[in-house]
């Protein structure tokens, strides 16, 4: 955005503040049409500045996406393997579901697969920060054989979608995740 007028880069700010807005409001699919009408500008506004939904999706999650690849990264060294991928499970399970539409943002992504993964940046983040812990819990014997980081990520944003009715989402998560962790690495001796 360095390049970009004054006026530009206060509409793209505008936006996005109203997205962040909506979308914890109304979900994913908030209404572009009506998020540009709140900003108090045109659609093909909107569009210049998110060429698509996705677009406007990643941008309204990066920080929350950038907060849980800097903890993955800080973790991948912990001693312990185990607690630091559940730690950092844990970390990525409550914003799921305590950030109404990075659930089911990520859940999407997913599902567009690999061939897709210039739609698919948060889910690629995520999985690229993840990849180190999910190896070294894999390598310690401290996860189930053949779970991968995209099986976790799947198990995460299912469980998030599962919690976001409930009264305390962020509770429900945690111990449906707690549940999970059971199946995935159980604890040995």
């Amino acid at each position: 955005m360095p390049g970009q007028r004054a006026d530009a880069r206060r509409n793209y700010a505008l936006l996005l503040t109203v997205a962040r807005e909506a979308i914890a409001e109304y979900g994913p699919d908030a209404s572009l049409e009506q998020i540009a009408r709140t900003a108090g500008v045109g659609s093909a506004t909107l569009r210049r500045h998110f060429p698509s939904r996705q677009a406007l999706l990643e941008a309204v999650f990066r920080d929350e996406v950038e907060t849980l690849c800097g903890h993955a990264r800080e973790l991948a060294a912990a001693p312990d393997t185990r607690a630091a991928l559940l730690e950092w499970l844990g970390a990525l399970t409550a914003a799921a579901a305590t950030i109404r539409g990075l659930a089911i943002a990520l859940t999407r992504e997913r599902a567009a697969g690999a061939g897709a993964a210039e739609e698919a940046c948060c889910s690629a983040q995520l999985t690229e920060a993840a990849d180190p812990l999910v190896r070294r819990a894999a390598d310690a014997g401290a996860l189930t054989p053949g779970v991968t980081t995209g099986d976790l990520l799947t198990l995460v944003t299912g469980i998030a979608l599962a919690s976001e009715p409930h009264p305390d989402p962020a509770a429900e998560a945690e111990r449906l995740l707690g549940l999970t962790i059971t199946g995935v690495s159980p604890r040995q001796g």
